[in-house]
């Protein structure tokens, strides 16, 4: 998989936020499914886990020299992170601002200045 196709194409996406994520993703499960909190955070875990099973299925295909899109590994990424939040959502977990503290602790962790949360 050509990394650089991956980043050209990412670049010219309008950037999501993860309030947007949140809404949209929370209405969505209401309206068409069940409320997310029907769910216990053990069935949203579960469904990352089966989402992440099917991305590592992609990159182990590919490993193995089989033709792999790209936009096959983001769809079942995107599944991945849409369950995240939503287990982010049922545990009362700001998805986003605990990613930029993460983040940030973990590049003050290795003596890297990239910072989401902080100049620097």
């Amino acid at each position: 998989m050509p990394d650089a196709t991956a980043a050209d194409h990412i670049d010219r996406l309008d950037p999501l936020a993860f309030r947007e994520l949140r809404r949209a993703n929370v209405q969505r499960c209401r309206g068409s499914y069940h409320d997310p909190h029907d769910w216990s955070p053990s069935d949203w875990a579960t469904a990352m886990a089966g989402e992440l099973g099917e991305v590592c299925d992609l990159i182990k295909r590919e490993r193995r020299g089989e033709a792999v899109s790209l936009h096959a590994v983001g769809a079942e990424l995107a599944d991945l992170v849409t369950y995240a939040d939503l287990l982010a959502h049922r545990m009362g977990i700001d998805l986003g601002a605990a990613i930029r503290e993460k983040f940030d602790v973990v590049s003050h962790r290795v003596g890297s200045s990239v910072r989401l949360g902080e100049v620097g």
